[in-house]
């Protein structure tokens, strides 16, 4: 995905090319990943579908997130290639535990690996192994004593670690659900009843190359030893737990590291705004009147009633994406904006003076992106130790307000 290689068949097609999809994955978990050679299993499966896929495996048997934060190896591993993809997959129990616990047992560690990841290369897209619960859930503790419990917290408790990393979700979990529910007769654990079976290590294979490829399995030649009529199910089961849910998992276009997003609350003209974009490090806003930030979350105010079209440019080393959003101010509020026949004049570089008042009862000084600047009551205005760029003044007489925009 990230790369992409053109092969030319000089030989018998002589002029012939095509290009192949490619991914270089460096997985880090346990054995819930190399039963079965899932890896090796998402390699025939990108091969049969005409996508190279590479990888690596840093999976010692029953390793929780704090033993590979506190593993050389995984850090070596880490640190040896600029991976596409680092899929991070827990022991098969700890994402399901308390909150209170995945807190402190558990998410100190992801973020350490994380950190190393972003620091190795901050390009490299972060994978989270949402795995499954065990066949009969695990009789330890009451919330996850059944298959479904325990399946609906480590859901919830993957998908809270991506939140914390800013990672992508492999949804495994949501397809095994999704096949036991549909197909019970498909067999997918281990004799354990806690790993994966051929059928289960190939479902696991086939959401992995959902994820990473963006492309549905369905149709795919390879099917290792198991029956077609079983592939053709698993095959399914994994299209639609990915493809129909790119963005509750956070996957986004392969092209597309970085992904821009934000909300914003209303109040009167005042609107604050709220960064959710992802794998973003600065930000450059334009509110469409003239005012505009690179604060990570502004807040402004708008002058009259209308329609603004926001627009967000959210951008790391990687790359940079565009959002943009209508903002309807409906109305303002109460006393908020009014002609009292007032006007500011630049008097000296940098000082203002308000004309058509001899005094105020109370002047407010914030930036184009809300910062707060100054209270006061003087008619002048000292803006010379600011930066240069567009100020709002809120001018309060008695039960009234006019706000002026000044450009220094």
């Amino acid at each position: 995905m990230k790369k992409i290689y053109l092969i030319v068949l000089s030989i018998t097609f002589i002029g012939f090319s095509y290009a192949q999809d490619s991914a270089n994955v460096l997985f880090i978990g346990n054995s819930y990943t190399y039963f079965n050679n899932m890896p090796g299993l998402i390699g025939d499966l990108a091969a049969s579908q005409g996508d190279f896929f590479e990888s690596t495996s840093q999976t010692p048997g029953g390793m929780t997130f704090n033993g590979h934060a506190s593993s050389a190896a995984t850090f070596t591993a880490i640190n040896s290639d600029s991976w596409d993809y680092i899929v991070l997959q827990g022991q098969s129990q700890e994402p399901s535990f308390s909150d209170a616990q995945v807190n402190t047992q558990t998410l100190p560690y992801v973020m350490q690996i994380a950190d190393s990841i972003n620091a190795n290369n901050d390009c490299s897209d972060i994978l989270m192994y949402m795995t499954w619960g065990r066949e009969n859930g695990d009789p330890q503790w009451a919330p996850i004593s059944t298959f479904d419990l325990m399946n609906a917290r480590l859901r919830l408790g993957y998908m809270r670690i991506a939140d914390s990393v800013q990672a992508s979700i492999s949804p495994v979990g949501s397809a095994w659900k999704y096949v036991r529910d549909n197909n019970p007769g498909i067999g997918l654990y281990n004799a354990d009843e806690s790993h994966p079976s051929l059928h289960g290590s190939y479902l696991a294979a086939c959401v992995f190359y959902a994820s990473i490829y963006r492309k549905s399995p369905v149709g795919a030649p390879f099917i290792s030893t198991i029956s077609q009529a079983d592939a053709d199910v698993l095959q399914a089961a994994a299209a639609l737990a990915v493809l129909d849910s790119l963005d509750q998992w956070h996957l986004h276009d392969e092209s597309e590291h970085t992904q821009a997003d934000f909300t914003y609350l209303v109040n009167g003209s005042n609107v604050t705004f709220t960064n959710e974009s992802l794998r973003a490090s600065s930000y450059s806003w334009d509110f469409e009147d003239g005012q505009s930030s690179t604060n990570e979350n502004p807040s402004i105010w708008y002058s009259g009633v209308g329609t603004y079209t926001v627009s967000l440019i959210s951008e790391s080393s990687c790359d940079l994406d565009t959002i943009e959003y209508d903002v309807t101010i409906l109305q303002a509020s109460i006393n908020e904006n009014q002609d009292l026949g007032l006007s500011c004049a630049q008097v000296t570089p940098g000082v203002f003076k308000v004309l058509g008042a001899n005094a105020v009862d109370l002047i407010t000084v914030v930036d184009a992106s809300g910062r707060f600047i100054s209270e006061l009551i003087s008619t002048t205005i000292d803006l010379s130790k600011e930066p240069s760029g567009m100020y709002l003044i809120s001018i309060q007489l008695e039960d009234k307000i006019q706000r002026i925009r000044v450009l220094k």
